[in-house]
């Protein structure tokens, strides 16, 4: 989350393999997976079908797994990356790689920080020389420390404080529904705990995460799996791994009481809402049915949250989605279905909260129809192939489901786990998380504006 480029079972698995059977037109993408010695696990596609590649590097660090007392570290970590070590000096990187025609960026997450590039696959080398050039070491001095951390602490006022509802669909929301630290402090960090962040931090955040056993290398495009492997070795291969501190016990059960917040916005033109519910773990059998769910309750303009909060009641001015701060795939802990949604100055948060109850009643209670469940899959499905068809997107997807799965070849079982939903499925899953003893509720309000002043006596025209 750079300012300059902000984008915005396996075992456990307990369903039947005869299920997924792979529909017949099915997109089967190749995965060949290899780790190496020090513990790096490498993941190619190959596909010749553009002469460019994709390439992630994924850790398995991430807001959930930063110091206590230095929220924002893992993203602060994650800009630090792009300044440079003793071998490539700040700017280095960003040259070698648009320099070649590519372009590159990096986000944190909870559960893991990711550097994903694209570039003709005449740029592969230099691109993986400076991704293993900086798992090595960095450039540690407390000039750079101090501009990234100025640098977030301006990304942190441009995208939450001075932005009306400040991300609270987020940001607030987790902090309200979750009970641990781990998954209720806020990620971007407080500007105390930023500068509160040391060079030793620094250095012993890189030696006890950014090891090569702790990170996943993917790489998509026009190479084959033996050249990919043989310059993983090459460029990789002599890093030394290194000890990774043992994650803790993230998990929490489902609330069982709904629980209300009220908040004021000065920027804010109109009242917005967040509800959010506690979703199953990763690897659940309930998973694919609240990923269906949530797109069939909230994912389009044909959604019926849509339909029927802003179309037919005409009481909210949009709806909009979100699981977590990833997708119904990619996390490795507790995880939030968020709804958030701008309404009227006439209605009311309790009016969206009943029109929301509602549908999602209707749903455990009926189920979905046949036409309207093809629908919602068919556009899951399109949403997901469209964008594995970019290499720099499908090398991302695959390191990221080798580090929250240990199997990149998930890629290829998602499609199936979505066509395998049933309408009972959506039933029980609605009837199951989407219930309001499992909300949480934030309630946006614009702040009251004051009274102009009276102007002076004989004043007024």
């Amino acid at each position: 989350m750079r300012l300059r480029q902000l984008p915005v079972l396996l075992a456990g698995f307990a369903l039947s393999t005869s299920a997924f059977a792979a529909a017949a037109d099915q997109w089967h993408l190749p995965v060949q997976v290899k780790k190496l010695d020090n513990g790096l696990t490498v993941v190619i596609s190959e596909d010749h079908s553009s002469p460019t590649v994709g390439v992630s590097v994924v850790y398995h660090v991430g807001m959930r797994l930063e110091p206590r007392n230095r929220t924002g570290f893992a993203h602060l970590f994650e800009h630090l990356m792009f300044q440079g070590t003793p071998n490539a000096p700040k700017g280095v990187f960003d040259k070698t790689i648009t320099g070649g025609g590519g372009r590159n960026n990096g986000s944190t997450r909870p559960d893991f920080t990711n550097y994903i590039e694209t570039a003709p696959a005449s740029s592969l080398e230099p691109i993986l020389w400076l991704e293993a050039d900086r798992m090595k070491t960095l450039d540690f001095n407390e000039k750079t420390l101090k501009n990234q951390q100025d640098v977030v602490k301006e990304e942190i006022r441009v995208n939450v404080k001075n932005q009306p509802y400040g991300a609270f669909y987020w940001i607030d929301i987790s902090q309200q529904a979750f009970q641990k630290w781990e998954n209720n402090h806020d990620g971007y960090g407080s500007f105390e705990d930023l500068e509160g962040a040391s060079l030793d931090d620094v250095r012993k955040f890189h030696s006890d995460f950014y090891g090569p056993n702790n990170a996943v290398l993917a790489i998509a495009g026009d190479i084959t799996p033996a050249q990919g492997f043989a310059l993983a070795q090459k460029y990789f291969g002599g890093i030394a791994s290194r000890p990774t501190p043992k994650a803790g016990d993230f998990s929490e059960p489902l609330n069982t009481q709904e629980k209300r917040i009220e908040q004021s916005d000065a920027l804010a033109q109109v009242p917005g809402i967040a509800a959010a519910w506690k979703i199953p773990p990763r690897a659940s059998q309930d998973q694919a049915a609240v990923a269906v769910l949530g797109e069939l309750l909230a994912g389009s303009d044909a959604s019926l949250f849509y339909q029927g909060l802003v179309k037919g009641r005409e009481i909210a001015l949009n709806v909009d989605s979100l699981f977590g701060l990833t997708g119904p795939w990619e996390y490795d802990g507790p995880t939030l279905l968020t709804v958030f949604a701008l309404y009227k100055p006439d209605s009311s948060a309790d009016a969206v909260l009943a029109a929301m109850d509602q549908e999602i009643g209707k749903v455990a209670r009926d189920g979905v129809d046949a036409a309207t469940l093809k629908r919602v899959k068919t556009r899951m499905l399109a949403d997901w192939y469209n964008k594995l068809e970019n290499f720099m997107n499908r090398a991302d997807t695959m390191a990221k489901l080798q580090t929250m799965w240990g199997d990149a070849g998930v890629v290829n079982k998602i499609p199936e786990w979505i066509e395998a939903v049933t309408s009972n499925d959506i039933k029980r899953a609605a009837a199951t998380y989407l219930i309001p003893s499992n909300r949480t509720v934030i309630d946006r309000k614009p702040a009251a504006k004051a009274a102009p002043a009276n102007p002076p006596a004989g004043d007024k025209k």
